[in-house]
């Protein structure tokens, strides 16, 4: 892309001329492949760093500016140094919906290790009165609200708060299986088995830089 565009020099040369015609959203198309290109390039950072600004100045949606101002803000001071303190978010983990986590779980699947692995497992969670069945399958976990399954590999009885707990590294998978706020039925090794598929996320990721 960069070649096509006659090097470096006559991309930010366009990419300037954008900008100042206020036509920021193409100046950080062709900027984002330079900096992907060529990471180490300061007048391609700085020029998308300011790129982003005007975009996030101009933005009326709160979280598009948010994501503008992080990512101007990557390009000059590189990625956060320290993740996303997950347990400092506890009070906001405990109204979000939990079929909101499994979500999240959804996507942690590690395809490579769930390939031929088919499981099952019923969480209920008595003090919300919910229960869920997640189902592994073709490298893919499905979750959907259901009554516990008396064909799943193992079911979970558990509390909310240490649901969150294991969430947030208050609690761990030792914890759970030993605590007095859960009860489970089926296999134990089937249960490992399953929470050894999910990847755990870093919890810092660069955004606009590779």
């Amino acid at each position: 892309y960069v070649q096509l565009a006659g090097g470096a020099d006559a991309l930010i040369e366009n990419a300037q001329a954008a900008f100042d015609e206020a036509d920021y959203r193409w100046a950080a198309e062709v900027l984002n492949h330079l900096v992907f290109a060529e990471p180490d390039n300061r007048k391609a950072r700085a020029l998308l760093a300011a790129t982003y600004d005007q975009l996030g100045y101009q933005s009326e949606s709160g979280p598009w500016r948010d994501v503008y101002l992080t990512a101007a803000w990557e390009l000059r001071h590189g990625a956060p140094e320290v993740g996303l303190n997950v347990a400092a978010m506890e009070d906001v983990l405990r109204r979000t919906p939990v079929r909101r986590f499994f979500d999240s779980m959804a996507v942690r699947l590690n395809g490579p290790d769930a390939e031929g692995v088919e499981l099952s497992v019923n969480f209920v969670f008595a003090d919300l009165d919910e229960s869920y069945l997640l189902e592994i399958g073709n490298a893919v976990l499905h979750h959907r609200p259901a009554r516990a399954d008396d064909e799943a590999n193992a079911t979970l009885r558990l509390t909310h708060d240490l649901f969150i707990g294991m969430l947030t590294g208050r609690a761990g998978l030792k914890d759970l299986l030993l605590s007095d706020e859960v009860e489970l039925e089926g296999s134990r090794l089937d249960l490992l088995k399953f929470f050894s598929l999910f990847d755990k996320p870093e919890g810092r990721f660069n955004i606009v830089t590779p």
